[in-house]
């Protein structure tokens, strides 16, 4: 699979002008900044904030009922979801004062068995949403430094840092289509995404400038290690997706590992993505360079 994949591309690279390789990837980050931009305006942050940024409740009780009739049984508190996970029903609810809150607590405790709660207040939840986006903006920074101290070259720098931006940004649309909230969990897996965007472009950036050659076969070597390395990690991902999201189907007794799933699905769509904007943008944008720096020698 994973050499059938690098062959296709490898030609579809060779047969294209550098233009036409950058423009799916600038269109479907264009597409993205649209989206983020439509979310913020409407709800005042580029991705639906989840609980522990927002602030709410969230019950988890063993019970036979659906989580529909759950989600109609207490539609007089602010419930946000409820989801089916194995035997159990997980409820989310949003911000309440301490009396509805405690008067949720009493009617839930009474009426099931084995419930766990999990409470975060909206102060919390606004100091970790701050700490949260310095924790993305210092890593990007201090990703984008370090880049520019290896090339010491302004284009391939930003071609880098434009391509591990725009796998971010589509990662956080893809939540927002998806319907995947920003959790701590979500956080991770976006400052992750930064290591892996670097990586694969860190390696066909050297390749493409420090090694002898010409550029196309450059990028032929480069591609050929970084799709191995991209593959690997995406079936090791999707392993994880599958056993966290739906390892109740093996055993009533298990239950859906939430930070798990969409740590997952959140990095599997950001690799894709990575995909796209490393042998496409990237290397578009570097045999762009590279020519330029060759017409350059001849006519020096």
């Amino acid at each position: 699979m994973e050499v059938g994949l690098t062959e296709r591309l490898d030609s579809f690279v060779r047969n294209h002008s550098d233009r036409q390789l950058a423009t799916i990837p600038l269109a479907i980050f264009l597409v993205s900044i649209v989206v983020l931009g439509i979310v913020f305006v409407s709800s005042g942050a580029p991705v639906k904030l989840g609980m522990e940024f927002e602030g709410g409740t969230q019950i988890s009780v063993a019970s036979q009922e659906t989580a529909a009739s759950l989600e109609q049984k207490y539609a007089d508190y602010p419930i946000v979801d409820a989801r089916q996970a194995g035997s159990r029903v997980i409820m989310q609810f949003g911000p309440m004062d301490n009396e509805q809150q405690s008067e949720l607590v009493r009617d839930v405790t009474s009426t099931y068995s084995s419930v766990e709660i999990k409470q975060v207040g909206p102060v919390y939840g606004a100091s970790l949403q701050q700490q949260a986006v310095q924790a993305v903006i210092i890593s990007f920074i201090g990703m984008a430094l370090v880049v520019f101290l290896i090339f010491k070259t302004f284009v391939p720098s930003v071609a880098v840092v434009l391509s591990a931006l725009s796998d971010i940004l589509i990662a956080a649309a893809f939540m927002n289509v998806a319907g995947i909230e920003l959790s701590l969990g979500t956080v991770a897996a976006l400052l992750m995404l930064i290591g892996y965007s670097v990586d694969s472009d860190i390696l066909l950036t050297t390749r493409v400038l420090k090694r002898r050659g010409t550029p196309q076969e450059n990028i032929s070597n480069a591609m050929h290690t970084g799709i191995t390395m991209t593959t690997t990690t995406l079936a090791a991902l999707v392993v994880m997706y599958l056993v966290s999201t739906y390892s109740y189907v093996l055993s009533p007794s298990l239950t859906q590992i939430n930070l798990l799933s969409d740590i997952s699905i959140v990095l599997i769509f950001g690799l894709l993505a990575d995909l796209m904007n490393t042998w496409l943008l990237n290397t578009s944008i570097l045999r762009w360079y590279a020519g330029n720096q060759g017409s350059r020698r001849r006519k020096a």
